[in-house]
């Protein structure tokens, strides 16, 4: 049986895209021209052909969607596992309203793919706690996010 692709993002991504969540982004490196891989948290779907997400602006993550602009999530839920590809422009390089420089980059989507090999599923979805002061991680992460959903 083939696994299933679709062109944009469907309801129960979307929906589980609208808070923080633990997604792997794989871009490719300016340097070697190799895969770079990140492990992400401020993402956000802004609409089923868009997600945006917000990262450190000298991170290489930037530097490497300069260079080339193709992208791909690693995104673990509904007891599967999807790859969601696409094209990344960089929105903004200092996002407005954080006490961080963060730029915010959106990747448009082009295929979203089930990628979970044959005859298995999920049984748990990963998960993780953050190792610094929590109320101001709370805070730091709803400024972000609040101001990735409010960039028109």
């Amino acid at each position: 049986m083939a696994n299933q692709v679709e062109p944009k993002l469907i309801k129960p991504l979307f929906d589980l895209l609208q808070k923080e969540h633990y997604i792997i982004l794989a871009t490719v490196d300016h340097e070697t021209g190799g895969p770079n891989v990140n492990a992400i948290s401020w993402v956000y779907a802004h609409s089923e052909d868009a997600i945006r997400f917000a990262v450190d602006n000298r991170s290489r993550i930037v530097q490497n969607l300069v260079n080339n602009p193709s992208a791909a999530f690693t995104l673990i839920a509904n007891e599967t596992t999807y790859s969601i590809s696409g094209k990344a422009s960089i929105l903004e390089q200092k996002l407005e309203g954080v006490p961080l420089k963060l730029a915010l980059v959106e990747v448009a989507i082009s295929e979203v793919r089930d990628i979970m090999f044959y005859g298995s599923k999920i049984t748990v979805e990963p998960q993780y706690d953050k190792t610094y002061d929590k109320n101001a991680a709370a805070k730091l992460d709803k400024q972000v996010l609040e101001a990735i959903r409010n960039r028109a």
